[in-house]
């Protein structure tokens, strides 16, 4: 940016203020007529690329059975004890209303379990329950015995001490789940609302990877309503008290609501999906988007304090700022767009249209803000140095102690850092909300005292078309449930092979030495084909054999694990696989299964792209200072914030998800910010002739105030979101805002003894 491009481009605003305001007004709101097309998904498919390998094998096992859309309803009564004529009976009311439950396709409880017994030759099929209402004490102790010995509803219809039954609801939605969805959630809303009032004895408790995005879209939507007008409040709060301007501050507000209305109309223009994981966009822009105005601002007031007329104060802050805002725009743009890198289109988003709001922040702030500086009545009380004095003695103390400073902070840089090796980069979606949520606490409920959330589906082949019935397969399929039965992570199997030795149980007069599979091939597939023949309406096989019957679908229900956890418990899997059924060797797949892979590889990959990112800037910093030697020194308080922030968050809490990486593109792009205000004063300083530790004194007096000022805002800005109910939310909260902390920091007193003792040059 040219000194004579800068001139004219300053002139050309001071003599054509109201027509840069008309312009900016009209390509804010044309910008801005696209918020009416925002589009926000629930789909939890919209988190991975069309031709993710693990949603494809997920939507392949779907096509195969059927979808997995699943709500899960726990029956709780309070004295204790399902088997009970009153808690039966409401199981048995709320399975008969939760078949009217708007795209439902099946029902399992515990009072519709389909219950096999041998009648002479013949093979009975009949519902566990019937008339709850009615039932002795007799019928209730054989229930009791008959559910908590069967292997396939113990663990998942009711818990293995009888305290808890699990009322399972399968849906099929349309192309477009949205309305749909609504539906849904309302109507088994009002289904227990209902069930509440009739038994006021029992408790509800509803979970389900069907309301799962859905449920966290409306906690960031909620985080949206209350968090994003509290962070304004505090931007606006903070900018106000420190810059001790109320027009100044009214400028912010109007640059944040130009900036945001663009950048999201853009979002509405181009079609793009929004979701939990990127809804956040507007508050991470609207807290840094404020940055570019903060300087100019604070060097235009300190100028009219300095005696300066308003205008020329105004053109000298543009003068001053452009050349570093747009160095600090270029590389927190470069940041963001280091996103790109996930493998996850949420990311990609958030990453594109965050660096293009930093854009807009940029054009507005060179344009609309000094535009509205110029025509507002901005006044100033001269003589206020109070401010510049402490930064005086500031960099006089920095200069001072700079060899103390060095090796002090140097010191706790490593003590703070040494706790990274502690981070574990996982992700545990059923952690993503915490206890002021009802799905949360509901779900934590179903876990403790039900059956696990997290599912491994495995679709394993018997080679041809009806070849499920042949014993080797059933044999190798049974062991293979039977090792995950042993695995302590592990709440519950549900696999073919238990339908067929119950079966073969049945047709031996219910003797339990017969709990063993058909004495040959053929005897299973007579066994198959009179249950499929006798089960009613609803409770078919469909959603456990494939059309041919040449596969079977088998469930390992986990418990509490986290993303690694999951992927070496599947890895696990598919080792015993290979050694002992090789033929049938397979991955597993599934909702759970599938995020734990993208957690994984999103981490990876998202840390790559950083690291690229970080080359990229440290280039570019080089070439802007023109030496290797500073470039190199001006990397030091870009990387250790961040080093120090995730070593603080490996002392307190250890797991780092989906924001750890979201952290490292957003906060390297913007802790780069101060560094180069900070340098390119000092650099400006040093070619006119002053030494290093003078040169650090006229930078803290430059710049010192304003980026105070900014870190002031983005650190409050970014806490506002650890007040979130929502893990990524206040993940990113918190270690931005002690990343941002920290930069500031380094920059006070790392940077400046690190000059002085390589730059000594005179």
């Amino acid at each position: 940016m040219s000194a004579v491009f800068l001139e004219r481009y300053t002139t050309f605003i001071l003599r054509y203020r109201w027509l840069v305001l008309t312009l900016a007004v009209a390509v804010m709101v044309g910008l801005a007529a696209g918020l009416q097309f925002i589009i926000v998904s629930n789909d939890w498919r919209d988190n991975f690329d069309k031709d993710n390998p693990h949603r494809v094998a997920f939507e392949a096992l779907e096509d195969t059975y059927t979808a997995t859309n699943v709500a899960l309803i726990a029956v709780a009564p309070k004295g204790g004890e399902v088997f009970t004529r009153e808690a039966l009976s409401a199981v048995e009311e709320l399975t008969e209303a939760a078949w009217r439950v708007p795209w439902s396709t099946r029902v399992d409880s515990l009072t519709n379990y389909n219950h096999t017994e041998a009648v002479g030759d013949d093979l009975k099929v009949e519902r566990l329950v019937e008339d709850a209402g009615s039932l002795n004490d007799d019928d209730l102790a054989r229930i009791k015995g008959i559910a908590l010995g069967e292997i396939s509803v113990a663990g998942r219809l009711v818990s293995h001490d009888g305290r808890v039954a699990g009322l399972v609801i399968s849906f099929a939605f349309p192309e477009d789940p949205e309305a749909a969805l609504t539906e849904v959630i309302d109507h088994v809303r009002g289904l227990l609302d209902k069930a509440r009032a009739d038994h006021p004895d029992i408790t509800y408790h509803m979970t389900g990877d069907v309301f799962v995005n859905r449920i966290m879209t409306d906690a960031v939507d909620a985080d949206m309503q209350i968090l994003a007008p509290v962070a304004l409040l505090v931007i606006v709060s903070v900018a106000a008290f420190l810059l001790r301007s109320l027009l100044g501050t009214l400028s912010l507000v109007a640059m944040l609501i130009f900036v945001i209305a663009s950048t999201m109309g853009v979002v509405g223009w181009t079609g793009t999906l929004l979701n939990a994981a990127n809804s956040g966009i507007p508050i991470i822009i609207m807290t840094l988007a404020i940055a570019d105005s903060v300087h100019i601002i604070a060097t235009t007031m300190s100028g009219m304090r300095q005696g300066l007329e308003r205008d020329a104060a105004i053109a000298e802050a543009l003068r001053e700022n452009a050349w570093p805002v747009f160095l600090t725009t270029v590389t927190t743009m470069i940041g963001f767009l280091s996103l790109n890198a996930s493998d996850s289109p949420p990311f990609r988003v958030l990453g594109n249209f965050v660096a293009f709001g930093v854009f807009c922040a940029f054009m507005y702030s060179m344009t609309l803000l000094p535009a509205l500086l110029l025509v507002l009545p901005l006044r100033a009380n001269p003589g206020r140095a109070g401010r510049s004095a402490f930064f005086d003695r500031l960099g006089a103390f920095v200069v001072a102690r700079q060899t103390l400073l060095l090796w002090s902070m140097t010191t706790v840089a490593i003590v703070l850092a040494a706790g990274i090796p502690r981070i574990e980069l996982t992700d545990n979606w059923l952690q993503y909300l915490d206890e002021r949520y009802e799905f949360r606490r509901d779900t934590d409920f179903v876990i403790d005292n039900l059956t696990g959330m997290e599912n491994l589906e495995y679709s394993l082949n018997a080679g041809r078309d009806g070849g499920i019935t042949d014993l080797g397969y059933l044999r190798k399929i049974d062991a293979f449930a039977e090792w995950y039965r042993a695995q302590p992570e592990v709440a519950h199997v549900q696999a073919f092979p238990d339908i067929m030795k119950r079966l073969n149980k049945n047709m031996h007069g219910d003797d339990p030495a017969f709990y063993r599979m058909p004495e040959d091939s053929e005897l299973a597939a007579q066994y198959l084909l009179l249950y499929e023949l006798s089960v009613p309406f609803g409770s078919d096989l469909n959603n456990r054999i494939d059309v041919g019957r040449s596969a079977t679908r088998m469930t390992v229900t986990m418990s509490r694990l986290n993303a690694e956890q999951q992927r070496k418990l599947d890895v696990r899997g598919q080792e015993w696989l290979r050694a002992n059924g090789p033929e049938l060797a397979t991955g597993g797949s599934g909702y759970s299964l599938a995020f734990a892979h993208l957690t994984i590889s999103n981490n990876k990959n998202m840390l790559q792209g950083t690291v690229m990112a970080m080359a990229l800037i440290s280039l570019i910093l080089i070439g802007i200072f023109r030496s290797l030697r500073l470039g190199l020194i001006s990397l030091v308080p870009n990387f250790i914030p961040a080093a120090m922030a995730f070593g603080v968050w490996g002392y307190l809490y250890v797991e780092v998800g989906n924001a750890g990486s979201l952290v490292t593109a957003i906060a390297f792009g913007t802790v780069v910010d101060d560094t180069i205000h900070f340098m390119t004063q000092y650099l400006k300083a040093r070619r006119e002739g002053r030494s290093a530790p003078e040169a650090v004194q006229t930078a803290f007096r430059s710049v010192g105030h304003p980026l105070f000022i900014t870190t002031m805002i983005l650190v409050l800005g970014f806490l506002v979101f650890a007040s979130s109910g929502f893990a990524i939310s206040l993940m990113l909260g918190l270690l931005v805002a002690l990343t941002i902390g920290f930069a500031l920091i380094c920059d006070f007193l790392l940077l400046p003894p690190l000059l002085i003792a390589i730059d000594r040059k005179a």
